[in-house]
């Protein structure tokens, strides 16, 4: 294989991935914008342990109770479901950006190949 076809070869792929996950952060916006806010609102883990046996109420607020995007929500937005969606959206752009730059910084770029 010649330099000039691995060099294509390579572009392909890398158009390839952009679009799987260009489509990928497309539907997580979906998801975690609008299915979120249909999400089960029963306790779980911890909390659902904690009401069975009973020390639900010893539970104290952490640090960052207050902050805003405490609790699944943006904090001064009164419409929950906007509030929930917005949350979400808030959360898959933030990982999207530190995994792209993680991933950025440690990918590896393929060998010029001489000719």
């Amino acid at each position: 294989m010649d330099g000039k076809t691995a060099k294509h070869n390579w572009r392909f792929a890398m158009d390839k991935n952009k679009k799987f996950l260009a489509a990928g952060f497309l539907v997580s916006l979906f998801l975690a914008g609008v299915v979120s806010f249909y999400a089960s609102s029963d306790p779980d883990g911890l909390e659902k342990v904690a009401e069975d046996i009973g020390f639900i109420e010893t539970a104290k607020d952490h640090t960052y109770a207050d902050g805003a995007l405490a609790d699944y929500g943006v904090k001064g937005i009164e419409n929950e479901r906007a509030s929930v969606g917005l949350a979400g959206v808030i959360g898959v752009i933030g990982t999207a950006v530190v995994g792209g730059a993680l991933f950025t910084f440690i990918a590896r770029k393929p060998k010029k190949v001489n000719k």
